[in-house]
Order: structure tokens, then C-alpha cells, then sequence
């Protein structure tokens, strides 16, 4: 959606996709969310990607003037993506930023549920696979008690009350963004998206969950690994502790 103020036009939504080896998928994604929002700009943040993905996004930029590419000089991980991208929506005016994963698992044809959600005065809009109507399609069991066990163990030590406290599909509006402090988010992988948001449910923000399917990618390889599950629940022990009183508090 694009408004006006005071002659000048204001471009509402940015969906963020950050990229690292995902020329399969990005044409494809990329066409679906333009499909489902149809004025929303879309922002490929590539980290070198050696398989072409940055190129093939720069070849989608050229022939779309709502599509754009972030290159970056290599894989830095997905909350340095996220942030780097923060930063560009911002100074653009960009009123709500959208994180979508690159590889089809989030459904660009559930945008507009989340913006709906988000331009009825949420803060902040998870899209969530354990709340009523919320689901997974094509996981085996372990990867659901692993995501579902995340999730209640973040839950239980930060004393925060939402279901999904690990899902990547989220709407920022840009004030809560600029409300938050994001260079003490240092995270990646699961644990940037728990770091986040932490900050937002200690900085009071109003946050809404809405029931999503998440379906397991059919192309390319998974950037989750062990070593980021565990780095995931050692911070959150370790900002749990930090939130206590006495003398855990400068456990961060």
C-alpha cells in the first residue's frame, strides 16, 4: 500500500529476504510474494552466494523496479543480514518490514493475513506454527519436538507467553524497530530471531500471533545445524540468567 504525506509518496511494506545459496528458489519466491502484495518492494539480501543466487537477483531488480538487492561480501549469518537490511528499509521510509525465508518454506500467499494483523495496530506480527490453525508440512517428527522444544524452553526462561518464539516469518512495523535496541542483538540463526524478540516483549510492544503453514523446503539444502540450535539455547540461558536478580544480572 502507498500513501501520501505532504506530496511526498510513502511506500508501506518491504519483505526482506536474506539469501545464501538459493537460485533455485528465488525467481520463485520472489514471483509470489510480488503475486500476493502486489505493492510491496522486495529486498534480496545476498552474502556472496557462490551458486549465482546474488546474480539471478540482479537480473529480477532490473526487469521489476519494486525488486532490490543488498549484496554483501560473504555468509555472516542471518541476524548481520537482517540487520544490514533493517538499516536500508529504514532510511527509505519504509513503514512495515517483513522477514520471509528464501526457500518457499513461509508462503508469500499468507502475507496479507500478517499485514492485516499488522495494520491493526500490532507492534510486531509472528507468524506462528503453534497457535491454533498453525502447522508444519513435511517434517519428521524430531525436527517438530526440536522447534516445538525451542520454542518452550525459550518461552519458560524468558517468561515470555508466545507459542512460536523461533519463526522467522515476522512484521515489524519501523517505529518498533527504531524503539528497540538492535545493536545489542548480536544472535544468529534461532537465536537472533529469540533475541528479537526479547527486546520487543521487554520493550512492551503490543505482538500478535497468526497461524501460518510452514512447508519444508523441496530444493536446496538447510542452513540449520546443531552448532546454531545449541548457540540458540546457550544465549537464552544465559539472557534468562542475566534477567534475574543479583549477581546473574551481568550474565549477558
Amino acid at each position: 500500500m502507498c500513501r501520501s504525506e505532504g506530496g511526498v509518496v510513502v511506500v508501506e511494506t518491504l519483505v526482506i529476504i536474506p539469501t545464501y545459496n538459493e537460485r533455485a528458489n528465488i525467481a520463485d519466491v520472489v514471483a509470489r510474494v510480488r503475486s500476493s502484495v502486489s505493492d510491496a518492494h522486495v529486498l534480496v539480501v545476498d552474502d556472496a552466494s557462490p551458486d549465482g543466487t546474488g546474480a539471478l537477483a540482479d537480473e529480477l531488480a532490473a526487469s521489476d523496479s519494486h525488486i532490490h538487492v543488498l549484496h554483501r561480501v560473504g555468509k555472516q549469518g542471518l541476524g548481520a543480514a537482517y540487520s544490514a537490511a533493517f538499516e536500508w528499509g529504514l532510511e527509505r521510509s519504509f513503514e512495515r518490514l517483513i522477514e520471509m525465508d528464501a526457500d518457499g518454506s513461509h508462503l508469500p500467499e499468507q502475507l496479507p493475513r500478517l499485514l492485516e494483523a499488522s495494520r491493526g495496530g500490532a507492534d510486531l506480527v509472528l507468524g506462528s506454527r503453534w497457535v491454533a490453525g498453525g502447522g508444519i508440512e513435511n517434517w519428521p517428527w524430531h525436527r517438530r519436538m526440536l522447534s516445538r522444544g525451542g520454542s518452550a524452553y525459550a518461552r519458560w526462561v524468558l517468561r515470555m507467553p508466545y507459542r512460536d518464539v523461533t519463526g522467522g516469518y515476522r512484521v515489524f512495523t519501523a517505529d518498533a524497530l527504531r524503539s528497540l535496541g538492535r545493536d545489542d542483538v548480536h544472535s544468529q540463526g534461532y537465536g537472533f530471531q529469540v533475541d528479537m524478540l526479547w527486546h520487543a516483549h521487554r520493550a512492551g510492544l503490543r505482538i500478535v500471533e497468526v497461524p501460518i503453514t510452514f512447508v519444508e523446503r523441496t530444493r536446496g539444502r538447510s542452513k540449520m545445524t546443531t552448532g546454531i540450535v545449541i548457540e540458540a539455547m546457550w544465549r537464552v540461558t544465559l539472557w534468562g540468567l542475566a534477567s534475574l536478580p543479583g549477581k546473574f544480572r551481568s550474565a549477558r
